[in-house]
């Protein structure tokens, strides 16, 4: 009774929810992963659901690996964009199953989670993003927070002339003592130009610089993360356990940050943790929008022996990401003392808007036929 009946799909250019349901009618919500959701939607029902349907929902890792091994020819984003779907739903329906949140089932439990308030924001002047960071600080409690340098991929070109020299000291002292102070490059520049503004972060008390070069190049961030005293970080646009196992085995970071939803789930993801845990590396997972990625990765840190100091939380609101607006019902990532809250409900704690829903693209699959897959 524990075999996969349904699966549906929901999806706008942005968010693809997945719901699975298992022949017994328990049920379970996953999600893709974010942005050109359509295209991983039709992934999905090609390259996902013909090896899905009619197996074991209780074997998610050994479900994940088949479809890999079926879909070999296919490696890439888009397949464990896809794959994420299936996996994150079939951990909801396991937990509503069992009447337990995901986080005790992967070994974890409830409770609450620091929290950094991340910005996404270039098209910020210094003095705004300072204000700003400032205020959540002082509203919320957050006891972290993180802003962006240079220019997105932007090899060396800043987002505007002089942008980085000058948001790094004003929003530091806008933050003051008190506050982890994080910022993000995004594969922003070169080595040289990498290790010289790691330098002035350094001297400003920063102590996290995300993505400073090209992320695909791997050699070159170690070579950053060797010239500096600061914590290195990246790896959330990886999928690859091989690039993992490299970027691992040279250390070329000095925390990883895998993103559940482009890895391929929560299965997948812990591979990740554990291989960093073995090299004892910290993992704090990419979590860069308020899908249901932050509500996952909240439930995986809960689990993980080597988790990082903090959750990132998205600061943005309906002006930057105004695709979030109404997944949920309710608020699951409100935040108090810089802490959120990891859900004791049953599964990932979470329902979809049945408004939201209703607005979306809807595609079904369902058998009656629960044979050996060919």
């Amino acid at each position: 009774m524990n075999r996969i009946a349904r699966l549906e799909t929901f999806h706008d250019p942005f968010v693809c929810f997945v719901r699975v349901t298992a022949e017994d009618g328990a049920f379970g919500w996953g999600q893709t992963s974010t942005y050109n959701a359509d295209i991983t939607a039709r992934v999905f029902h090609r390259q996902v659901v013909p090896h899905a349907l009619g197996a074991d929902a209780g074997d998610i890792l050994g479900l994940v690996e088949l479809i890999e091994r079926r879909e070999h020819k296919f490696p890439g984003s888009y397949r464990a964009r896809a794959l994420a779907g299936l996996d994150t739903a079939l951990w909801d329906l396991a937990g509503r199953r069992a009447g337990q949140p995901v986080a005790r089932l992967l070994g974890g439990g409830p409770g609450r989670l620091r929290a950094y308030a991340s910005s996404m924001k270039r098209d910020i002047t210094p003095q705004a993003e300072g204000a700003r960071l400032a205020r959540l600080c002082g509203e919320q409690g957050f006891t972290a927070a993180k802003w962006r340098v240079g220019a997105e991929c932007g090899q060396d070109i800043d987002e505007w002339p002089g942008r980085t020299e000058a948001v790094i000291p004003v929003v530091a002292r806008a933050l003051g003592e008190g506050v982890a102070k994080l910022v993000d490059a995004n594969s922003g520049f070169s080595v040289p130009r990498a290790i010289e503004v790691g330098r002035m972060l350094q001297d400003h008390g920063i102590d996290h610089f995300e993505e400073p070069v090209p992320y695909w190049d791997l050699d070159a961030t170690r070579a950053v993360t060797e010239a500096l005293d600061l914590d290195v970080t990246g790896g959330e646009q990886d999928w690859d356990l091989a690039t993992w196992k490299r970027m691992i085995a040279i250390r070329a970071v000095d925390v990883v940050q895998p993103d559940v939803m482009y890895m391929g789930g929560i299965a997948r993801t812990l591979m990740v943790a554990q291989m960093a845990a073995a090299a004892g590396l910290p993992c704090t997972p990419h979590s860069a929008n308020l899908s249901l990625v932050t509500m996952c990765t909240m439930h995986l840190l809960t689990a993980i022996p080597n988790a990082g100091k903090y959750l990132e939380l998205s600061i943005e609101g309906d002006d930057y990401y105004p695709w979030q607006r109404g997944l949920f019902l309710g608020d699951p990532y409100g935040v108090t003392a810089g802490e959120v809250t990891v859900p004791d409900a049953p599964g990932w704690g979470v329902e979809i808007d049945p408004a939201w829903l209703d607005r979306a693209t809807y595609t079904e699959a369902a058998t009656g036929h629960f044979g050996p897959l060919r």
